[in-house]
Protein backbone atom coordinates (compact mmCIF):
# COMPACT_ATOMS: atom_id res chain seq x y z
CA UNK A 1 0.00 0.00 0.00
CA UNK A 2 1.37 3.39 -1.03
CA UNK A 3 0.23 6.11 1.35
CA UNK A 4 -3.46 5.37 1.78
CA UNK A 5 -4.00 3.89 -1.70
CA UNK A 6 -4.78 0.26 -2.43
CA UNK A 7 -3.22 -0.69 -5.78
CA UNK A 8 -5.29 -3.20 -7.72
CA UNK A 9 -3.40 -5.34 -10.22
CA UNK A 10 -5.28 -6.62 -13.24
CA UNK A 11 -4.82 -7.89 -16.75
CA UNK A 12 -5.64 -5.29 -19.39
CA UNK A 13 -8.35 -7.15 -21.33
CA UNK A 14 -11.86 -5.70 -21.39
CA UNK A 15 -13.20 -8.46 -19.14
CA UNK A 16 -10.30 -8.26 -16.67
CA UNK A 17 -10.72 -4.50 -16.44
CA UNK A 18 -14.45 -4.89 -15.84
CA UNK A 19 -13.70 -7.26 -12.99
CA UNK A 20 -11.06 -4.97 -11.49
CA UNK A 21 -13.37 -1.95 -11.73
CA UNK A 22 -16.10 -4.00 -10.07
CA UNK A 23 -13.76 -4.74 -7.17
CA UNK A 24 -12.73 -1.09 -7.11
CA UNK A 25 -16.39 -0.06 -6.81
CA UNK A 26 -17.04 -2.58 -4.05
CA UNK A 27 -14.07 -1.31 -2.04
CA UNK A 28 -15.03 2.33 -2.56
CA UNK A 29 -18.51 1.54 -1.22
CA UNK A 30 -17.14 0.31 2.12
CA UNK A 31 -17.38 2.82 4.98
CA UNK A 32 -14.02 4.52 5.54
CA UNK A 33 -12.43 2.73 2.57
CA UNK A 34 -9.02 3.85 1.31
CA UNK A 35 -8.47 5.25 -2.17
CA UNK A 36 -7.87 2.67 -4.90
CA UNK A 37 -5.79 2.67 -8.07
CA UNK A 38 -5.87 0.24 -11.00
CA UNK A 39 -2.52 -1.08 -12.23
CA UNK A 40 -2.83 -2.94 -15.59
CA UNK A 41 -0.23 -5.71 -16.05
CA UNK A 42 0.44 -7.71 -19.21
CA UNK A 43 0.71 -11.47 -18.65
CA UNK A 44 2.38 -14.16 -20.73
CA UNK A 45 -1.07 -15.54 -21.56
CA UNK A 46 -1.99 -12.19 -23.11
CA UNK A 47 1.15 -12.20 -25.25
CA UNK A 48 1.03 -15.82 -26.44
CA UNK A 49 -2.16 -15.47 -28.41
CA UNK A 50 -0.97 -17.69 -31.25
CA UNK A 51 -0.38 -20.68 -28.96
CA UNK A 52 -3.36 -22.92 -28.07
CA UNK A 53 -4.06 -22.80 -24.34
CA UNK A 54 -3.94 -26.58 -24.12
CA UNK A 55 -0.39 -26.51 -25.54
CA UNK A 56 0.93 -24.28 -22.76
CA UNK A 57 2.33 -26.26 -19.84
CA UNK A 58 0.91 -25.34 -16.45
CA UNK A 59 -1.97 -23.08 -15.46
CA UNK A 60 -0.28 -19.84 -14.34
CA UNK A 61 0.12 -18.15 -17.71
CA UNK A 62 -2.59 -15.59 -16.89
CA UNK A 63 -1.48 -15.01 -13.30
CA UNK A 64 2.26 -15.32 -12.70
CA UNK A 65 3.10 -11.71 -13.61
CA UNK A 66 0.41 -10.51 -11.21
CA UNK A 67 1.81 -12.83 -8.55
CA UNK A 68 5.27 -11.36 -9.04
CA UNK A 69 3.92 -7.81 -8.79
CA UNK A 70 2.22 -8.74 -5.52
CA UNK A 71 5.31 -10.38 -4.06
CA UNK A 72 7.43 -7.38 -5.12
CA UNK A 73 4.89 -5.02 -3.45
CA UNK A 74 4.19 -3.19 -6.71
CA UNK A 75 0.48 -3.88 -6.16
CA UNK A 76 -1.55 -4.72 -3.05
CA UNK A 77 -4.17 -7.04 -4.51
CA UNK A 78 -4.72 -8.89 -7.77
CA UNK A 79 -8.10 -9.56 -9.34
CA UNK A 80 -8.53 -12.81 -11.27
CA UNK A 81 -11.12 -14.90 -12.98
CA UNK A 82 -10.91 -17.63 -10.38
CA UNK A 83 -10.88 -20.33 -13.05
CA UNK A 84 -7.49 -18.94 -14.23
CA UNK A 85 -5.94 -19.11 -10.77
CA UNK A 86 -3.72 -22.14 -10.09
CA UNK A 87 -4.91 -24.38 -7.28
CA UNK A 88 -1.50 -23.99 -5.60
CA UNK A 89 -0.72 -20.33 -4.95
CA UNK A 90 2.75 -18.86 -4.79
CA UNK A 91 4.24 -18.98 -1.27
CA UNK A 92 3.38 -15.78 0.56
CA UNK A 93 0.09 -15.23 -1.28
CA UNK A 94 -3.48 -15.91 -0.16
CA UNK A 95 -6.86 -16.05 -1.83
CA UNK A 96 -8.16 -13.20 0.30
CA UNK A 97 -11.71 -12.98 -1.09
CA UNK A 98 -14.06 -14.79 -3.45
CA UNK A 99 -16.92 -12.71 -4.83
CA UNK A 100 -20.44 -13.91 -5.50
CA UNK A 101 -20.52 -16.15 -8.53
CA UNK A 102 -22.11 -15.10 -11.79
CA UNK A 103 -23.75 -17.65 -14.12
CA UNK A 104 -21.24 -20.55 -14.30
CA UNK A 105 -22.53 -22.00 -17.57
CA UNK A 106 -20.89 -21.99 -20.98
CA UNK A 107 -22.68 -20.19 -23.78
CA UNK A 108 -22.89 -20.84 -27.51
CA UNK A 109 -22.89 -17.94 -29.96
CA UNK A 110 -23.60 -18.93 -33.55
CA UNK A 111 -23.60 -16.90 -36.72
CA UNK A 112 -27.18 -17.89 -37.54
CA UNK A 113 -28.58 -17.95 -34.02
CA UNK A 114 -28.86 -21.75 -34.07
CA UNK A 115 -28.37 -23.77 -30.87
CA UNK A 116 -25.78 -26.53 -30.67
CA UNK A 117 -28.12 -29.31 -31.81
CA UNK A 118 -29.19 -27.32 -34.88
CA UNK A 119 -25.73 -26.43 -36.18
CA UNK A 120 -25.18 -27.99 -39.61
CA UNK A 121 -23.11 -31.14 -39.86
CA UNK A 122 -19.41 -30.28 -39.95
CA UNK A 123 -19.94 -26.79 -38.57
CA UNK A 124 -16.78 -24.97 -37.47
CA UNK A 125 -16.81 -24.26 -33.74
CA UNK A 126 -14.08 -22.21 -32.10
CA UNK A 127 -12.64 -22.72 -28.62
CA UNK A 128 -9.18 -23.06 -27.10
CA UNK A 129 -10.38 -25.02 -24.06
CA UNK A 130 -9.63 -28.74 -23.83
CA UNK A 131 -12.72 -29.19 -21.68
CA UNK A 132 -15.00 -27.48 -24.18
CA UNK A 133 -13.49 -29.39 -27.07
CA UNK A 134 -14.02 -32.72 -25.28
CA UNK A 135 -17.65 -32.05 -24.36
CA UNK A 136 -18.42 -30.64 -27.80
CA UNK A 137 -17.00 -33.82 -29.32
CA UNK A 138 -19.14 -35.87 -26.96
CA UNK A 139 -22.35 -34.06 -27.92
CA UNK A 140 -21.59 -33.41 -31.60
CA UNK A 141 -18.78 -35.64 -32.93
CA UNK A 142 -19.35 -34.33 -36.46
CA UNK A 143 -18.24 -30.77 -35.66
CA UNK A 144 -14.93 -29.22 -36.75
CA UNK A 145 -13.30 -27.96 -33.56
CA UNK A 146 -10.94 -25.06 -34.28
CA UNK A 147 -8.58 -23.07 -32.07
CA UNK A 148 -9.78 -19.67 -30.94
CA UNK A 149 -7.71 -17.28 -28.82
CA UNK A 150 -8.03 -13.61 -27.95
CA UNK A 151 -10.24 -11.55 -25.67
CA UNK A 152 -14.02 -11.83 -25.76
CA UNK A 153 -14.69 -8.99 -28.27
CA UNK A 154 -11.95 -10.33 -30.57
CA UNK A 155 -13.45 -13.81 -30.53
CA UNK A 156 -16.87 -12.46 -31.43
CA UNK A 157 -15.37 -10.36 -34.23
CA UNK A 158 -13.75 -13.47 -35.70
CA UNK A 159 -17.13 -15.23 -35.64
CA UNK A 160 -18.70 -12.28 -37.42
CA UNK A 161 -15.96 -12.36 -40.07
CA UNK A 162 -17.05 -15.88 -40.90
CA UNK A 163 -14.00 -17.73 -39.56
CA UNK A 164 -16.30 -19.90 -37.45
CA UNK A 165 -19.92 -20.99 -37.55
CA UNK A 166 -20.16 -20.81 -33.75
CA UNK A 167 -17.99 -20.18 -30.70
CA UNK A 168 -18.26 -21.17 -27.04
CA UNK A 169 -17.56 -18.64 -24.28
CA UNK A 170 -18.34 -18.28 -20.59
CA UNK A 171 -21.80 -16.83 -20.01
CA UNK A 172 -20.47 -14.81 -17.07
CA UNK A 173 -17.96 -12.91 -19.19
CA UNK A 174 -20.55 -12.11 -21.84
CA UNK A 175 -22.97 -10.85 -19.22
CA UNK A 176 -20.33 -8.69 -17.53
CA UNK A 177 -19.40 -7.07 -20.84
CA UNK A 178 -23.01 -6.33 -21.75
CA UNK A 179 -23.00 -9.00 -24.47
CA UNK A 180 -25.56 -11.34 -22.94
CA UNK A 181 -27.89 -10.64 -25.85
CA UNK A 182 -25.46 -12.42 -28.19
CA UNK A 183 -25.99 -15.75 -26.42
CA UNK A 184 -27.87 -18.24 -28.58
CA UNK A 185 -27.88 -21.03 -26.01
CA UNK A 186 -26.71 -21.58 -22.46
CA UNK A 187 -25.19 -25.06 -22.34
CA UNK A 188 -26.68 -27.13 -19.54
CA UNK A 189 -24.18 -28.19 -16.83
CA UNK A 190 -25.74 -31.65 -16.97
CA UNK A 191 -24.42 -32.16 -20.51
CA UNK A 192 -21.69 -29.53 -20.57
CA UNK A 193 -20.21 -29.09 -17.07
CA UNK A 194 -18.36 -25.79 -16.65
CA UNK A 195 -14.75 -25.19 -15.75
CA UNK A 196 -13.79 -25.28 -12.09
CA UNK A 197 -14.68 -21.89 -10.52
CA UNK A 198 -16.13 -20.52 -13.77
CA UNK A 199 -18.08 -17.33 -13.14
CA UNK A 200 -16.32 -16.50 -9.86
CA UNK A 201 -13.87 -13.67 -9.22
CA UNK A 202 -10.97 -14.27 -6.85
CA UNK A 203 -8.81 -11.62 -5.19
CA UNK A 204 -5.28 -12.42 -4.04
CA UNK A 205 -3.16 -10.48 -1.57
CA UNK A 206 0.06 -10.99 0.33
CA UNK A 207 -0.56 -13.39 3.19
CA UNK A 208 1.20 -11.06 5.66
CA UNK A 209 -0.67 -7.92 4.51
CA UNK A 210 -3.32 -7.88 7.21
CA UNK A 211 -4.43 -4.33 6.37
CA UNK A 212 -5.39 -5.18 2.78
CA UNK A 213 -6.84 -8.55 3.73
CA UNK A 214 -9.15 -6.95 6.30
CA UNK A 215 -10.69 -4.76 3.61
CA UNK A 216 -11.02 -7.67 1.21
CA UNK A 217 -12.63 -9.92 3.80
CA UNK A 218 -15.69 -7.65 3.65
CA UNK A 219 -16.20 -8.62 0.00
CA UNK A 220 -16.26 -12.36 0.69
CA UNK A 221 -19.27 -14.41 -0.49
CA UNK A 222 -19.35 -17.49 1.69
CA UNK A 223 -21.52 -19.72 -0.51
CA UNK A 224 -19.27 -19.12 -3.52
CA UNK A 225 -16.15 -19.71 -1.40
CA UNK A 226 -17.51 -23.08 -0.24
CA UNK A 227 -18.53 -24.18 -3.74
CA UNK A 228 -15.23 -23.18 -5.33
CA UNK A 229 -13.25 -24.69 -2.45
CA UNK A 230 -14.78 -28.06 -3.31
CA UNK A 231 -14.15 -27.60 -7.04
CA UNK A 232 -10.57 -26.43 -6.60
CA UNK A 233 -9.80 -29.30 -4.23
CA UNK A 234 -10.99 -31.72 -6.91
CA UNK A 235 -8.86 -30.03 -9.57
CA UNK A 236 -5.80 -29.88 -7.33
CA UNK A 237 -5.97 -33.63 -6.77
CA UNK A 238 -6.62 -34.59 -10.37
CA UNK A 239 -4.80 -32.17 -12.67
CA UNK A 240 -1.11 -32.81 -11.92
CA UNK A 241 0.00 -29.43 -13.27
CA UNK A 242 -1.58 -29.34 -16.71
CA UNK A 243 -4.93 -28.71 -18.28
CA UNK A 244 -7.44 -31.53 -18.03
CA UNK A 245 -10.75 -32.06 -19.89
CA UNK A 246 -12.63 -31.79 -16.60
CA UNK A 247 -15.91 -30.08 -15.83
CA UNK A 248 -17.29 -29.62 -12.33
CA UNK A 249 -19.95 -27.61 -10.56
CA UNK A 250 -20.65 -27.36 -6.85
CA UNK A 251 -23.70 -25.53 -5.55
CA UNK A 252 -25.08 -24.74 -2.11
CA UNK A 253 -28.65 -26.04 -1.99
CA UNK A 254 -30.86 -26.86 0.99
CA UNK A 255 -27.99 -26.22 3.39
CA UNK A 256 -25.82 -28.80 1.61
CA UNK A 257 -23.01 -28.52 -0.92
CA UNK A 258 -23.81 -30.70 -3.93
CA UNK A 259 -21.18 -31.32 -6.60
CA UNK A 260 -20.88 -33.26 -9.83
CA UNK A 261 -17.67 -33.67 -11.81
CA UNK A 262 -16.97 -35.22 -15.23
CA UNK A 263 -13.71 -36.09 -16.98
CA UNK A 264 -14.14 -36.59 -20.71
CA UNK A 265 -11.89 -38.12 -23.35
CA UNK A 266 -10.66 -35.54 -25.86
CA UNK A 267 -12.51 -37.27 -28.69
CA UNK A 268 -15.69 -37.37 -26.62
CA UNK A 269 -16.06 -41.14 -26.90
CA UNK A 270 -15.92 -41.85 -23.17
CA UNK A 271 -16.40 -40.01 -19.92
CA UNK A 272 -16.32 -40.61 -16.20
CA UNK A 273 -18.46 -38.90 -13.59
CA UNK A 274 -18.74 -38.64 -9.83
CA UNK A 275 -21.15 -36.80 -7.57
CA UNK A 276 -21.57 -36.19 -3.88
CA UNK A 277 -22.63 -33.77 -1.18
CA UNK A 278 -21.47 -32.50 2.17
CA UNK A 279 -22.20 -30.05 4.96
CA UNK A 280 -21.67 -26.34 4.14
CA UNK A 281 -18.32 -26.09 5.89
CA UNK A 282 -14.85 -25.35 4.53
CA UNK A 283 -13.22 -28.59 5.68
CA UNK A 284 -16.15 -30.63 4.39
CA UNK A 285 -16.02 -28.87 1.02
CA UNK A 286 -12.31 -29.60 0.73
CA UNK A 287 -12.90 -33.24 1.60
CA UNK A 288 -15.77 -33.52 -0.90
CA UNK A 289 -13.57 -32.32 -3.74
CA UNK A 290 -10.80 -34.71 -2.80
CA UNK A 291 -13.26 -37.60 -2.44
CA UNK A 292 -14.76 -37.07 -5.90
CA UNK A 293 -11.29 -36.76 -7.41
CA UNK A 294 -10.33 -40.07 -5.83
CA UNK A 295 -13.49 -41.65 -7.25
CA UNK A 296 -12.72 -40.38 -10.76
CA UNK A 297 -9.15 -41.65 -10.50
CA UNK A 298 -10.47 -45.03 -9.32
CA UNK A 299 -12.73 -45.15 -12.39
CA UNK A 300 -9.80 -44.53 -14.73
CA UNK A 301 -9.43 -40.77 -15.04
CA UNK A 302 -5.65 -41.18 -15.01
CA UNK A 303 -5.86 -43.01 -18.33
CA UNK A 304 -7.82 -40.19 -19.96
CA UNK A 305 -5.44 -37.60 -18.55
CA UNK A 306 -2.40 -39.58 -19.73
CA UNK A 307 -3.86 -39.63 -23.26
CA UNK A 308 -4.29 -35.87 -23.15
CA UNK A 309 -0.68 -35.39 -21.99
CA UNK A 310 0.55 -37.64 -24.78
CA UNK A 311 -1.35 -35.46 -27.25
CA UNK A 312 0.32 -32.37 -25.80
CA UNK A 313 3.78 -33.92 -26.09
CA UNK A 314 3.06 -35.03 -29.61
CA UNK A 315 2.18 -31.44 -30.53
CA UNK A 316 5.51 -30.21 -29.19
CA UNK A 317 3.98 -28.47 -26.17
Amino acid sequence: MTGNVLRIGTRASALALWQARHVEALIRALPGAPAVQLVPIVTSGDLQTQVPLWAVRGRAFFTKELDRALLDSRIDLAVHSLKDLPTELEPGLALAAVLEREDPQDALISGTGAPLTALPRGARVGTSSLRRRAFLARLRPDLQLLELRGNVPTRIERLERGEYDAIVLAAAGLKRLGLEGRICERLSPADFPPAVSQGAIGICARRADEHTRQWLSRLEHQATRLATTAERALLRRIEGGCQVPLGALAQLTRERIEMRAVVCALDGTSSLSAAGECAPEADAAQALGERLAAELIRQGAARLIAAQRAAQQGSGA
